[in-house]
């Protein structure tokens, strides 16, 4: 019925056109990558905060109380085997990599070093500083958390300023440090707010059923696939048209609501490179200078995909603009609306 007057909109931007500007803002400016090289630079290299002095007891009692209740020993093999492997990760936890990019924070530096956490350095073994206290652990883990947030809203307003030079330039710095915290906070309220249920929800089928849990597990999944594509793109209004956070969130879903195709097949796309390459980063040994290499790779990969985000979310908000306007010039509903 609307097909003649469909053939009339422009096309919709495409994932490898932004893809590539992306790589091409990045290669004018490969200034854009210090941040997140010299934050992995400083994760190798630099001091160490553990954190088994203080969580090692507790997680040991939880492990002795897990073994009362286990009837074989072959259970018990297998816990023993996993509490090993449990252990060894927390001595090799550096908490001064919560002031890089965790994967449940919609801003901050992606990093190679927090996902790898290697223990040797070409100069050798580096000093732990372990903390004492739980109100220590509390402390340092709110201060490096909140720093890297500011680090993320910097980090973040540079690239987009750099990529949309003429077309959008720089939010102020006062208002993406303040409007990426307050989106920070938001997130962290709801992903307390959703884990509860969620996890109850999966406790229960698992006491029914294993097999219901399986079930529960796997639509839990596919929910979240359809929930990541508007979280991904959820921060990126405040640098790119200078929006607060509650402005940005629902910009996200609104645009995402129009063009979901294409931009989950953009997110997987972001997904499957930056999973890929870090398998090719993470080569060197840790102890030797080549790690330098991986890790101006992945900044500079990183910093590219950051870039084609930004790009994309300009063209395609641009894009929907347009074709909004013309359909409703063109008396055609919108998909759904009701009239």
């Amino acid at each position: 019925m609307y097909a003649q007057k469909l053939e009339t909109l422009p096309p919709p931007p495409g994932v490898i056109g932004s893809l590539k500007a992306g790589f091409e803002a990045v290669s004018s400016h490969v200034i854009l990558i210090s941040i997140p090289f010299f934050v992995d630079v400083f994760l190798w290299l630099g001091p160490r905060l553990g954190v088994s002095k203080v969580l090692g007891p507790v997680y040991d009692i939880f492990f002795n109380q897990l073994r009362k209740g286990l009837s074989t020993q072959d259970e018990v093999k297998q816990l023993v085997a996993f509490q090993n492997l449990f252990t060894e990760g927390l001595q090799h936890f550096n908490l001064v990599s919560l002031a890089s990019r965790l994967q449940t924070f919609p801003v901050g530096i992606s990093s190679l070093m927090a996902k790898t956490m290697p223990v040797d350095t070409p100069m050798g073994l580096r000093n732990w500083s372990q903390l004492a206290s739980p109100l220590s652990l509390a402390g340092y883990m709110f201060l490096l958390i909140v720093i890297g947030w500011m680090i993320g809203a910097l980090y973040f307003r540079w690239v987009s300023g750099a990529v949309l030079s003429g077309r959008g330039g720089y939010v102020s710095i006062p208002h993406a440090i303040f409007q990426t915290l307050l989106l920070s906070v938001l997130w962290l309220i709801f992903l307390a707010f959703i884990s509860i249920p969620v996890t109850l929800f999966l406790v229960t089928l698992s006491l029914i059923s294993p097999t219901l849990a399986s079930v529960g597990l796997f639509i839990l999944v596919l929910v979240s696939f359809w929930l990541v594509v508007p979280l991904f793109f959820m921060p990126l209004g405040i640098f790119v048209r200078g929006q607060n956070a509650f402005r940005s969130i629902f910009s996200s879903f609104r645009m995402v609501r129009f063009t979901f195709p294409s931009s989950a097949l953009f997110v997987f796309i972001i997904f499957i490179l930056t999973t890929g390459l870090n398998f090719l980063w993470s080569i060197p040994s840790s102890d030797s200078w080549m790690t330098l290499i991986g890790i101006a790779g992945h900044a500079f990969i990183s910093t590219a995909l950051l870039a084609a985000s930004f790009v994309y979310y300009r063209d395609m908000n641009g894009w929907l603009y347009i074709v909004i306007e013309k359909l409703q010039q063109k008396d055609i509903p919108l998909p759904g609306r009701v009239r």
